[in-house]
């Protein structure tokens, strides 16, 4: 049995708990970045304050409970990317497709169980990530997601973005390879938090039903502007 698979947060968890099985989930990551049971746990040991406000921000209102019974996926497994990448250009489900097959990667997995509505919005906010960067704009790389995880801490108050835009930033001023510079980074970081601020909560958008939408046309419902 892996490392990995030994990995669990005990419910009703103390933040000492909670913060030893993120320390212990991290060390895994920075071996293998992509695993998903360390990534979810991570997820949930740093953020489950933050998801439980969030799940009793869903529960007054219709939508938000429709979507706590429901449980929409958006897991690979759940994805026809063939399908959706006919679909014509510019619209939600073809430029989600593409996002995909442009980076070389494959859409998000988990092997974790859900039990309740907070482990539903851990992974709900997992399996948006690239969603985000469709819509969003922000690109793939260490700038790019860098700008990403400053809009999800400012839309949502993400723990985990706090922390990696700390950890990462840090080490983009002491050695940059971005070839940004230090006041250009640092810009486009609080420019990308405010436009998260001031965008809508994208956490309860169903995009599953939205593949013809025109990224245009949800980009402007979902994001405030780029330079706001």
């Amino acid at each position: 049995m892996s490392a990995s698979q030994t990995l669990s947060l005990p419910d009703n968890a103390s933040l000492f708990t909670r913060l030893r099985v993120a320390s212990q989930c991290l060390e895994v990551l920075k071996n293998d970045p992509t695993n998903p049971t360390c990534g979810q746990t991570f997820n949930m040991s740093l953020n489950v304050n933050v998801y439980t406000s969030l799940v009793q921000r869903f529960q007054r209102t219709e939508e938000g409970r429709r979507m706590l019974s429901h449980r929409p996926s958006l897991e690979g497994k759940e994805l026809d990317l063939a399908a959706l990448e006919r679909l014509p250009e510019g619209t939600l489900g073809h430029e989600f497709a593409r996002y995909y097959h442009d980076n070389k990667i494959s859409p998000f997995e988990t092997t974790l169980e859900l039990k309740n509505d907070i482990h539903f919005l851990s992974k709900r906010y997992r399996e948006t990530h690239d969603l985000l960067h469709v819509l969003t704009g922000y690109a793939t790389d260490v700038v790019g997601e860098m700008e990403l995880q400053a809009y999800v801490l400012g839309n949502l108050g993400i723990r985990t973005s706090a922390l990696v835009l700390m950890n990462s930033t840090m080490k983009l001023l002491k050695d940059p390879q971005s070839g940004v510079g230090r006041s250009e980074y640092l810009r486009r970081l609080w420019t990308a938090f405010r436009r998260g601020r001031a965008s809508p909560l994208f956490l309860d958008f169903w995009f599953e039903n939205h593949w013809e939408t025109p990224v245009a046309t949800l980009r402007a419902r979902l994001c405030a502007p780029a330079n706001g």
